[in-house]
């Protein structure tokens, strides 16, 4: 019986790979859905780059769990927003903070 409980517990983990360097998202297809006016559109594409700047700064702050999970989540509707992964990186980041005080 526990000859399998080395199977269930590989199977259970979820994979972390590939998030070692900050994801590739193509901010140009973000930005058409967000906003239809070219001012708009500036906006969310000088938003996006900052966002992408500072994940790269501070991307090796982030667990390798949080980070698999956030880019799932911000890839699952078909666009992938630097804003959301890196709002969704700090969420959970700042809840972990605040849960071992």
């Amino acid at each position: 019986m526990l000859v399998h409980l080395p199977i269930v517990i590989l199977a259970s983990l979820h994979p972390v790979a590939g998030v070692d360097s900050v994801p590739k998202f193509d901010i140009a297809r973000e930005c058409q859905f967000e906003d239809a006016t070219k001012a708009g559109h500036d906006h969310c594409e000088m938003d996006e780059k900052q966002a992408r700047d500072h994940l790269q700064s501070e991307w090796a702050q982030f667990t390798p769990s949080d980070k698999a999970r956030c880019i799932h989540e911000t890839t699952m509707g078909g666009t992938s927003s630097y804003v959301e992964l890196l709002t969704c990186l700090e969420m959970a980041r700042d809840a972990r903070k605040a849960s071992t005080r």
